[in-house]
C-alpha cells in the first residue's frame, strides 16, 4: 500500500517538473533562434516480485513472478536543436542561420552562442544583440560597421557601401547535445572548440522562429495536467486505504 503511494507522488512530482519545462517553452515561443527542452521519464526504481516458500500455488521454493515499477522520475533534459522557421522582418540587421552552426557572442561569462540573429548597431559602431553582447567575426574579434547600407551575404560576409568590413564568426559543432550547455535562454556555453564542419546559410532580414510546435506544446500541457490530476486523486485513495488498515489494526 506505500509503495503504491510512492508510486503515485513520485508520478505528481515529474507531473510538475514537466508543466514547468512546457510553460517555459511556451513563454519563449515568440523568441528567435529558441530551441525547446525536451523532458522524458523514467521508472525511478524497480522491484522484484516472488512467490514465498510454501505458497499454494508454488509450496516448494520461491518463484520469480516479475517486476514491479515504484514510481517516476525525470531524466535530465534534452535540447532540441531542429531548425525553427525562417520569418521575413525586412531589417537589414536581422539575420537567421538556415543549417548548422551558431552566431559567436561575447558575454561577459565569455564567448557564447546562439541562434538568436536580432543584430543592432550601438553608439559606437559595433554590431550587437539585442542583448548588448558584441556579435565577433571568424576571428572572435568584435564587428564594427561603418555608416552607410549593410549587405550581409550567404557565408556571413558583410559590406557596407559594397566595401567589405568583416565576416560573421560562425560556429558549428558536431554533436550539439554533448558539446553544448544551455547558459541562458537563448545562450549556448560549450567546453571547447567547436568540433563542426558543416555551416549553414546566412539570410538577411529573416530571423529563426522558435523551434516549437504551439498546438503539440497544448496538447501536452492538457495531458500533463490530466496525468497530474490521476495521480493526485491516486494520493487520495492511497491514503484512505492506509487509514482504514491502521483502523482495522487498531481492532485488533
Amino acid at each position: 500500500m506505500i509503495k503504491g503511494f510512492y508510486a503515485a507522488a513520485s508520478a505528481m512530482l515529474a507531473g510538475l517538473t514537466r508543466q514547468n519545462m512546457l510553460s517555459h517553452n511556451l513563454a519563449n515561443l515568440d523568441t528567435p533562434g529558441f530551441k525547446q527542452v525536451l523532458l522524458s521519464l523514467d521508472d525511478f526504481v524497480k522491484t522484484t516480485v516472488s512467490t514465498r516458500p510454501g505458497d499454494e500455488v508454488w509450496p516448494s521454493a520461491p518463484r520469480l513472478v516479475g517486476e514491479l515499477g515504484l514510481g517516476v522520475e525525470t531524466i535530465p533534459p534534452e535540447t532540441d536543436y531542429a531548425d525553427g522557421a525562417l520569418r521575413q522582418t525586412g531589417q537589414l540587421l536581422d539575420v537567421a542561420l538556415h543549417g548548422p552552426g551558431f552566431f559567436r557572442v561575447q558575454t561577459p561569462a565569455g564567448e557564447r552562442y546562439t541562434r538568436d540573429g536580432r543584430f543592432l548597431k550601438d553608439a559606437d559602431g559595433n554590431l550587437v544583440t539585442v542583448d548588448g553582447y558584441a556579435v565577433l567575426n571568424e576571428a572572435g574579434a568584435p564587428i564594427t560597421l561603418p555608416d552607410g547600407p549593410v549587405a550581409i551575404g550567404g557565408d556571413g560576409a558583410i559590406t557596407v557601401d559594397g566595401q567589405a568590413v568583416g565576416q560573421l564568426g560562425i560556429a558549428s559543432f558536431a554533436d550539439p547535445e554533448a558539446e553544448l550547455t544551455r547558459d541562458q535562454p537563448n545562450l549556448f556555453a560549450a567546453a571547447g572548440q567547436p568540433t563542426g564542419v558543416e555551416r549553414g546559410t546566412v539570410v538577411q532580414g529573416f530571423l529563426e522562429t522558435a523551434n516549437v510546435n504551439p498546438a503539440q506544446l497544448m496538447t501536452q500541457m492538457v495531458a500533463v495536467n490530466r496525468a497530474y490530476e490521476a495521480a493526485q486523486m491516486l494520493v487520495q485513495v492511497q491514503d484512505q486505504l492506509l487509514g482504514r488498515a491502521i483502523a482495522t489494526l487498531g481492532q485488533l
